[in-house]
């Protein structure tokens, strides 16, 4: 279990910005050693589980807020994507094609992300067809897959390669200023390189010749954002100057909350101890209940909460996941088994917690044996809260 997290404003020793190469900046968040949230442990691998230090730095110079450093190594198991996924990959395809910058019969390239999801099938019905590999695309479409670039200049540049002249970016992100908002301290993990928003894309599109050329909100993960971008001076930029406006308040709004404040942004140290004591407090009245507690969702998310929250096997008989590639492993730190959804409703369990809360319609609706069996769902976030059942006419 790690111990509070440490003040706004500590200065770091050795360090570069993975945007501007500064050298200058702040911890704003410090979660001690954890394990690396993508190494998921067979249950005969001998442990304890490697941990490495997680602590998010805020750039004295261009702002922006990333990963201190990294030493595992990348081998994320693919996601299943959800359904909150798909319908938040057709709303963006849909506000793309509404504003006139997506177009039927252009070019389209994705650059993915690990978590699963793609906007690819949205966009083909659409009526856009995929870019050849080299080939230049009119549209190229990012969502949650910039923060995985360790460098954060060079991932931004491999998109622009991929550009037409006149084509447009389209960068999806959970912004620092949502992160901040909620205070979903656990975002924060190995392999998440930056935390964006509007006001670092702005920036850093402008840094290399990009012009905002629209922006969208989303309810996913509570708060997600999309910011289209055209080359600066072009005939897309050109027509597109209301969004280009509405690109530049979004982001106004973003440094007026405070995400290039290290105080403010340094106010995560206070959730992180907040909810690992919750969510001990709920274990603890479990068991001392006699109930029978599993989980859903090896999300990565879920490995820093349940290692501040000191969470065992003891705890959790289970955790239930969609992925093949995470089953019959285990979350790492804690050492709980990931089963298949079959298998988590076998168990019967009293109390299913949902470590992503936007999976809950999804999850009710494929899984309703927990709750028909007398179970209920648990909302970790911000910290654990039962979810009423279903009433008969539903």
């Amino acid at each position: 279990m790690t111990g509070p997290a440490v003040p706004a404003r500590r200065p770091i020793v050795r360090w570069r910005c993975r945007w501007c190469g500064g050298a200058a900046g702040a911890v704003v968040l410090d979660l001690g050693e954890q394990p690396a949230a993508d190494h998921f442990p067979l249950p005969d691998d001998p442990g304890p589980d490697p941990a490495y230090p997680l602590r998010m730095v805020l750039c004295a110079a261009c702002g922006l807020a990333q990963l201190e450093d990294d030493p595992t190594t990348a081998a994320e198991p693919r996601g299943v994507e959800p359904a909150a996924l798909v319908e938040q990959a057709a709303a963006a395809v849909h506000d793309l094609v509404g504003a006139g910058l997506a177009r039927p019969g252009t070019r389209v390239a994705e650059f993915g992300s690990p978590h699963g999801g793609s906007w690819l099938a949205p966009l083909a019905a659409a009526g856009l067809r995929a870019a050849a590999a080299g080939e230049p695309a009119d549209l190229v479409v990012d969502s949650l897959g910039i923060m995985h670039e360790p460098d954060q200049r060079g991932g931004l540049l491999r998109r622009l390669t991929r550009l037409a002249d006149d084509g447009v970016l389209a960068l999806h992100v959970h912004p620092l200023a949502t992160i901040v908002r909620t205070g979903a301290w656990n975002a924060l993990r190995h392999g998440h390189y930056a935390y964006l928003g509007v006001a670092s894309l702005v920036d850093m599109g402008a840094a290399l010749g990009l012009a905002p050329v629209g922006v969208w909100r989303y309810g996913l993960y509570g708060g997600t954002a999309m910011v289209a971008f055209a080359r600066a001076g072009g005939v897309v930029a050109a027509a597109h100057a209301d969004g280009t406006r509405a690109a530049f308040a979004a982001a106004r709004d973003e440094l007026a909350a405070g995400v290039r404040d290290p105080a403010t942004v340094g106010t995560l140290g206070a959730h992180v101890t907040a909810s690992g004591a919750a969510l001990r407090a709920y274990l603890d009245g479990a068991r001392a209940a006699g109930l029978t507690v599993a989980g859903y969702g090896a999300a990565s998310r879920a490995v820093a909460l349940l290692a501040v929250a000191g969470v065992t096997a003891r705890d959790l008989v289970a955790v239930g996941d969609a992925s093949p590639a995470k089953r019959g492993r285990c979350l790492p730190g804690s050492r709980v088994p990931i089963v298949a959804p079959e298998e988590l409703v076998a168990l019967r369990p009293d109390r299913v917690l949902l470590f992503v809360p936007d999976l809950l319609d999804e999850v009710r609706a494929a899984l309703p044996q927990v709750e028909g069996s007398g179970g209920r769902w648990v909302s970790v976030e911000p910290d654990p809260r039962e979810v009423a059942p279903l009433s008969p006419s539903r």
